[in-house]
């Protein structure tokens, strides 16, 4: 099984994630819209931080790393190889959004 670092730049600071590298295995919420190859819009929703964390853990590879306030953040690992994503979630309580992050640690396309 592969073992990568975890990156040192997750977590929301003014609540924004910090930016997508310029390699497309990133997307987030907060790029600029007009990067089609970074931006995804953010999902409309009223849900709460521990009914997402239910939700994220019922997926297939994925590990809950830390959930603090508004903010979660898991790992997903592939079944086959063991390859690593970052998913970051933000609940943003005044626009009804939850803003996402992922990131694949490894490589330079995420297919």
């Amino acid at each position: 099984m592969f073992s990568w670092q975890r990156p040192t730049n997750l977590g929301v600071t003014n609540g924004r994630f910090a930016p997508c590298k310029r390699s497309p295995n990133c997307v987030s919420s907060q790029a600029d819209p007009a990067d089609s190859e970074h931006y995804i819009p953010p999902l409309a929703s009223t849900i709460s931080i521990p009914k997402l964390r239910t939700l994220v853990e019922s997926m297939p590879g994925a590990t809950i790393i830390k959930e603090q306030g508004n903010y979660l953040y898991a790992e997903f690992r592939s079944r086959l190889l063991g390859f690593v994503d970052d998913l970051e979630l933000h609940r943003d309580e005044k626009g009804n959004l939850i803003h996402v992050r992922s990131a694949s640690r490894l490589g330079r396309r995420d297919f």
